[in-house]
């Protein structure tokens, strides 16, 4: 690990140093949540620990930590805990990484199995200053849990390998994750405030760029809402994922998590997310999880159940 402290904002966060605060908004009754408190989230954070993992539901600040760690469910982020990025909306520390850890993949799988998990999600930092964006990392991480739980399915969250060669996507399709998720995280107008080191057609071609490789591997991405976007965008983007064939999408609430980040524009109501899951559904995607809480790997391993579902049935009618 990293000798800064990553509990320091200053150094967490150099990047966003310079910005001027903006005040984090009192959140609606419909997104509080309560602290995590059970012995399962204890255990979840045990093993986390004992194994020297990092996790993006604590490094992200996910609302839902409390929830899914009591039931043993962790996403695990990989390639260590800094980021070569620096966008507005994440709390993930931003500077130079370490280097690789080669152990790790091995000790994710170890901890797969001692959390008996049915379903996975592996998710990294970005890794601009990799060859390959750290994609056989990636590609041996899911290699390893293979070897480990066979019967464990496996979806990887990756960056976008915006400065690789195009064979850094093929590593990771052919070690055959059961589900490809990349996130768009918002708007295609947003990107130069929100999303700066990243481009919104080169997400969007990334996601069909698997369907091209490997048309049996289920695609996911998702945007959060709440950034400043209008609902005729959100729409557009549900309409550019249909036309890359993305299966599943998710759509969630922007939490500002420190005054030096984006601002929230404003809370999104649930009935509002129930139009966008409306609307979804009839664009055509398989799976559409939209709330105020939704993350991408919130209740991951069910919504895969479902998704597989949903492919089935569209096949037979």
């Amino acid at each position: 690990m990293s000798e800064r402290d990553l509990s320091n904002r200053a150094e967490r966060h150099p990047e966003k140093a310079h910005r001027g605060d903006t005040p984090v908004l009192r959140k609606p009754d419909w997104i509080r949540v309560k602290a995590p408190t059970s012995e399962g989230y204890r255990e979840t954070a045990r093993i986390m620990r004992e194994n020297k993992l990092v996790t993006v539901c604590e490094e992200a600040g996910c609302p839902n930590v409390g929830e899914c760690w009591s039931q043993g469910h962790a996403t695990m982020m990989i390639m260590g805990e800094i980021c070569t990025r620096g966008c507005t909306f994440c709390n993930v520390a931003t500077g130079r990484p370490d280097a690789l850890d080669v152990f790790e993949p091995g000790r994710v799988a170890i901890a797969v199995e001692k959390l008996g998990l049915n379903h996975v999600v592996i998710t990294s930092v970005d890794r601009d200053d990799l060859k390959d964006g750290g994609a056989e990392h990636i590609a041996q991480t899911i290699r390893a849990i293979r070897r480990k739980t066979p019967s464990t399915t496996i979806e990887v969250l990756t960056p976008d390998f915006l400065k690789c060669p195009e064979s850094a996507l093929e590593t990771v399709v052919e070690a055959r994750p059961d589900v490809f998720n990349h996130n768009l995280e918002t708007v295609p107008g947003l990107y130069p405030e929100v999303r700066p080191g990243a481009r919104y057609f080169h997400s969007l071609r990334l996601l069909q760029r698997v369907k091209e490789l490997d048309p049996t591997m289920f695609t996911k991405s998702g945007i959060m809402v709440g950034l400043g976007e209008d609902k005729q965008a959100v729409h557009q983007v549900m309409d550019d994922m249909r036309a890359a064939d993305i299966d599943f999408l998710t759509i969630g609430q922007y939490l500002q998590p420190t005054p030096k980040h984006h601002a929230v524009n404003r809370f999104v109501t649930p009935e509002e997310f129930a139009t966008y899951e409306k609307a979804a559904y009839g664009k055509g995607f398989l799976m559409v999880s939209a709330t105020p809480l939704t993350r991408s790997s919130y209740h991951a391993g069910d919504d895969f159940a479902r998704l597989r579902e949903a492919r089935l049935a569209a096949m037979r009618d």
